[in-house]
């Protein structure tokens, strides 16, 4: 039995082939850029009372209600969150739910004229980082940047 112990232990503190410990780096740094892309988003929509919680739900509905399912989906988040914010949203008379003429117990959330206000103004400020950020890292490291991300968001659909 102790000789399993050490035997399992080695295996578990193997080293990462080169290519995984290149991807365990970057993983730490998405990490890293999660939280900053966070607090970024949290500055942004602060003038206009929001959160970037809630700026994900209100862009989501930009174009067209939604269920609170397919937010969540789309932003690869839990149903119940999105629930949340978008009760929250819906009390502050920033978005409404409508009938789902498809699903007769799942409504629609919709932009009220105040929530497509709010968006604005988030957009607004966002364009404005943007266009500085962008403009500082470069369009040809942005796009390959991207091309990556899509890379290893495809890899991790895969299984």
């Amino acid at each position: 039995m102790s000789r399993s112990i050490p035997k399992r232990q080695h295996a578990v503190n193997s080293p990462r082939s080169t290519e995984g410990e290149a991807l365990s780096r970057l993983v730490v740094q998405i990490f890293r850029l999660d939280g900053a892309l966070t607090a970024a988003g949290d500055a942004l929509a602060r003038p206009a009372g929001q959160t970037s919680a809630r700026w994900r739900v209100l862009a989501a509905l930009e174009r067209e209600p939604l269920t609170v399912a397919q937010v969540a989906r789309a932003w690869s988040l839990a149903r119940q969150s999105v629930q949340r914010i978008a009760d929250a949203l819906e009390h502050d008379g920033l978005l409404t739910y409508e009938d789902n003429p498809g699903h007769r117990r799942s409504k629609l959330a919709a932009l009220t004229p105040a929530g497509r206000e709010a968006l604005a103004r988030i957009q607004a400020a966002q364009r404005a980082w943007a266009n500085d950020l962008g403009t500082r890292i470069g369009t040809p490291d942005l796009e390959t940047a991207n091309e990556i991300l899509g890379r290893l968001l495809a890899a991790l659909s895969d299984g």
